[in-house]
Formats: C-alpha cells, structure tokens, sequence
C-alpha cells in the first residue's frame, strides 16, 4: 500500500496579509461624500451587505486615489457595492501610478450591475501586480 500525506503547497501555507491601514500610511482624496456616508466608512472593516459604506454626493462619476506616503506593495485589492434601491451598472476601473499621479496604469476595468430586489450586494476581489514603484493607486 502507497504510504502518502497531502500537504500545502508552500506557496499556499504564507500567511494572507491583513488590511493595509489606510489610514496611518496614506492620504484619500476623494471626489465627493455625504456628511452620513463619509470616505472614512470604505476603511473602516465594516464589510458585507448592510455594512458602512460611502456615498458619493452626487451621482456622477467619482474618484477615489489612495496616496500612500511610501511606496507599498499591493497583491490583492478587494470592494464591495451595495445596492438595495435602483437597478443600474456601476463602472469601476483600478489604476496605479509610480510618477506621483502624473500618469495611472489601468489594472482592471469591469462593471458591476445591480437589480434589486435581487441583486444588490457585489463582493470583488482581485489580484493584482503593483509593486513598490507604484505610489498611488486611484479607483473611478
């Protein structure tokens, strides 16, 4: 009988990092906000549906721009959307730049479409290649 043992892959045993914090290495700029409903809510690890969110204060197109104070490596970048009211599709599009916000290098562009009652909650995560050249990563 073949002795065996299945184990990790190496490269699947390193521990998954943990939420940069955003807020001790970066400034957000932010094209808009509500009062209720501020930019602070995206950072603040209230995740899935129902969770806080930030509400942009009027609907047209919004940018987000994390302008990290060093340059960091990023892997893995994660949104969610929540939509419980109106059907529409929501465009995003993820950007890094390693010139100070001179130039942006697109990494994804996708939309996401919402149809309440049932579909109203959007999870997306994606894995990316922006190393330590990349200073800034912004989200339209």
């Amino acid at each position: 009988m073949l002795r065996k043992q299945v184990v990790a892959h190496p490269a699947t045993t390193e521990a998954q990092p943990e939420a940069l914090p955003v807020a001790d290495i970066a400034t957000v700029l932010v094209t808009s906000e509500t009062r209720d409903h501020p930019i602070d809510h995206v950072f603040d690890g209230r995740r899935g549906p129902g969770g806080t969110r930030w509400v942009a204060e009027k609907p047209a197109e919004q940018t987000v721009i994390l302008a990290f104070d060093v340059p960091q490596r990023i892997r893995k970048v994660t949104m969610e959307t929540e939509e419980k009211a109106v059907s529409r599709t929501q465009e995003v599009a993820l950007a890094v730049s390693n010139d100070g916000g001179q130039k942006y290098r697109e990494l994804v562009h996708q939309e996401i479409n919402f149809s309440p009652p049932d579909t109203t909650f959007q999870r997306e995560e994606w894995t990316i290649a922006a190393g330590h050249g990349d200073s800034s990563a912004a989200v339209d």
